[in-house]
């Protein structure tokens, strides 16, 4: 079961899809956005910035299969520990880049048994919406060529078209596990389109208690908090 939260915490959100889909890109203009709103945005992303998500982006090139995913695993459930949580607990919206739908896809092109990684993960709090890109393989494929490879999972020749398959699958799952789950088709879109559809996606879930006192105080706006 995954963990309830209370409906007085802020939002979570999360953008996942295959790498070259625009998760990274998206959530920036989608922060821009929200901030424009008034609405305090805490971003982050996985692997985390913390002890595990450094060794996981470490080991990544040398690690593979279920070690690496059980890696991944552990860090997930400390970046909620540590961050994600009390963020959320004082009423901030969180948006991460790749949370469970990415821990259902990677390993699979290690081989691992997509049951085996749902159980891993099966314990994640549930956001409130998950964002799911994708694109046409030959399209990622070739925005992958001009930006260059990150890591080894994105030096296979066929790495485009399974992340695609697989992520349908992890949506697939994730329906019936009862994910709140949106899919974004990125192949003909704009930056910008892709952005205010993900931000209109979230706008619907935030209530006017949820938007931060900087958008309703006249004059100058009061001060971000760090």
């Amino acid at each position: 079961m995954d963990r309830p939260r209370p409906s007085s915490e802020g939002v979570f959100n999360t953008v996942d899809g295959p790498s070259g889909a625009g998760k990274s890109t998206a959530v920036a203009n989608v922060m821009r956005l929200l901030i424009e709103d008034g609405v305090d945005v805490h971003t982050t992303s996985e692997p985390s910035a913390g002890p595990i998500g450094r060794l996981a982006r470490a080991l990544t090139d040398t690690v593979t299969g279920p070690a690496l995913a059980c890696l991944y695993a552990a860090d997930r459930y400390l970046h909620l520990q540590t961050e994600i949580r009390p963020h959320l607990a004082t009423g901030e919206l969180v948006l991460c880049d790749r949370y469970v739908p990415s821990g259902l896809v990677m390993q699979r092109l290690d081989s691992v048994d997509l049951e085996f990684l749902w159980q891993l993960n099966a314990r994640a709090d549930r956001p409130d919406l998950t964002i799911i890109l994708t694109a046409d393989p030959a399209t990622i494929a070739t925005r992958l060529t001009t930006r260059g490879p990150h890591n080894r999972f994105q030096r296979s020749a066929d790495s485009s078209r399974a992340e695609v398959d697989f992520y349908e699958d992890a949506r697939t799952l994730l329906d019936r596990a009862g994910y709140n789950v949106k899919v974004l088709d990125t192949t003909t879109l704009q930056l910008v389109e892709v952005a205010v559809s993900i931000h209109q996606a979230i706008k619907s879930l935030l209530c006017p208690t949820r938007v931060s006192r900087r958008s309703r105080i006249g004059g100058e706006p009061a001060a971000e908090s760090a």
